[in-house]
Formats: structure tokens, C-alpha cells, sequence
């Protein structure tokens, strides 16, 4: 295991290097969009009864930064290294691609939940938060970063240049995270778009999260950590066949 833990260390010391711009950075515009949104919107909207409409905001923007720095943690890597030319020196040693896999989605992990932990702390100075299932908190939050990170993993190694990377990253991850509930209930919608919105994936994981903190949400919970948990499944066994297979890695 000590290609995995040397590759692991070098993925985290790689964000870790430049924290001001992959830590500090995301809870600073989290910050900003509780104090836009929660001075706009408190006490003319209640999701559900008896809470806040800044407590409900504060969940779903902690775990709109988990999952979006731990698709950027993994993604970014592998489009530098295969741009650069130093993929070359992952790939020579004799590592399985269970461990790399491993590597960068835990070093994904990492920085998501660092930075998830960076936004609760700087937001709980707004409003008192109560967990209600710290243990649904910490299974949506590690499934989440997880799912991020592979399909950031997948996303390295699909695209060739920056250009196709961030289109993945705008026409994909951000829409699918910004209409998953961060800042409404999925009650509040017509039918049609409500059942729209079940389709997609990242709605299960943050409505799973909120449970954690307020016991109430728009799906029972239990449904929602199966289908995040198959979900990373099914992503997981494509990222490591690619990676099994070479696939746009080795030339």
C-alpha cells in the first residue's frame, strides 16, 4: 500500500499547497451567498414548519461546497498532470488502479469535507444549528464527496484540455448541484418539476444531509442513502474500468 499512500499524500499536499485558493476561497463565496440570500429571503420564506429559512440555507450550502471542491480536487489533478506531461510518473510505477482510484478519491474527499467544515463554521456564527442525525450528516457528506470525486475522476480522464473540463463543470455539475434543493424544498414546485427534480442525483444527496440536521426532508432518508450509495456504485465501477483499461492515460 505504499504506492496509494504516497500518491494519497501527494494529492493532498497538492490542494493543501495553495489553501488560500481551494479552501479559503469556496467558504468565502458560501459565506457571501448565506448573507445575500438568508438577509433576502429571511422571514418571508419557511420550508418547513418552525425553521428558519437561513437554518435551512446552511446545510445545503456546506454540502454544495463538498461536492463541488471534491469534483474540482480530482478533476483539476489528472487534466494538470496529462497537460503537463507528469501523468507519466503515476503511471510508470507499479500501481493497481484500485489504488489509484483509492487515492484520488479520498485525497477528493479531504478537501471537500475540509472545505465543508471551513463554510459550517464561519455560518454557525449567523444562526444556532441542531443535529437532529449526526450519523445521516456524516454518511451524506463522505457518500457525497465520494460521488464528486469520481465523477471528477472520470472527467480527467475524459477531457483533453481545460476547455472540455469546464464544460463538464458548467453545463453539468454546477446546474445539477444548484437545482438540488440548495435553496428550496422541492415542495415548493409544480408537480411536473418536482418529479424533474427526483431524477436528479445530487437532490438526494443534500436532502439526506439536511435530514441530519433539522430530522425533516422532502424524501425519507433511508431511500436517499440507497440511491446515493448505488448511484456511487454504478460511478465507481466505470471510473475503474477506465482506469483499468488506460483509457485516454496511457498513449
Amino acid at each position: 500500500m505504499s504506492g496509494f499512500r504516497t500518491l494519497f499524500y501527494k494529492e493532498v499536499l497538492r490542494f493543501w499547497k495553495v489553501s488560500f485558493q481551494t479552501v479559503l476561497a469556496p467558504v468565502i463565496t458560501a459565506l457571501l451567498y448565506l448573507t445575500i440570500f438568508g438577509h433576502a429571503l429571511r422571514g418571508h420564506v419557511e420550508v418547513y414548519p418552525g425553521v428558519e429559512y437561513t437554518s435551512f440555507l446552511i446545510p445545503g450550502l456546506v454540502m454544495m461546497s463538498v461536492l463541488q471542491n471534491s469534483f474540482a480536487n480530482s478533476s483539476s489533478s489528472l487534466i494538470q498532470s496529462k497537460i503537463t506531461g507528469n501523468l507519466v510518473f503515476v503511471l510508470l510505477p507499479p500501481l493497481t488502479y484500485w489504488e489509484m482510484f483509492g487515492a484520488y478519491v479520498l485525497a477528493s474527499v479531504v478537501r471537500g469535507l475540509a472545505v465543508g467544515l471551513g463554510v459550517f463554521v464561519v455560518t454557525i456564527w449567523f444562526i444556532p444549528v441542531k443535529f437532529a442525525a449526526p450519523v445521516y450528516i456524516v454518511a451524506f457528506a463522505v457518500l457525497g464527496s465520494a460521488i464528486l470525486g469520481t465523477l471528477g475522476l472520470i472527467a480527467g480522464i475524459l477531457a483533453e484540455k481545460f476547455d472540455q473540463l469546464a464544460a463538464f463543470q458548467n453545463f453539468l455539475i454546477m446546474p445539477l448541484t444548484f437545482l438540488s434543493g440548495v435553496f428550496y424544498s422541492t415542495h415548493t414546485l409544480p408537480d411536473l418539476w418536482r418529479h424533474v427534480s427526483r431524477l436528479n442525483p445530487f437532490f438526494y444527496m443534500i436532502d439526506g444531509f439536511r435530514f441530519g440536521f433539522f430530522g425533516l426532508s422532502d424524501i425519507d432518508p433511508l431511500a436517499s442513502l440507497a440511491i446515493v450509495s448505488g448511484f456511487f456504485a454504478l460511478i465507481a465501477a466505470i471510473a475503474m474500468r477506465l482506469l483499468a483499461s488506460g483509457y485516454k492515460l496511457r498513449y
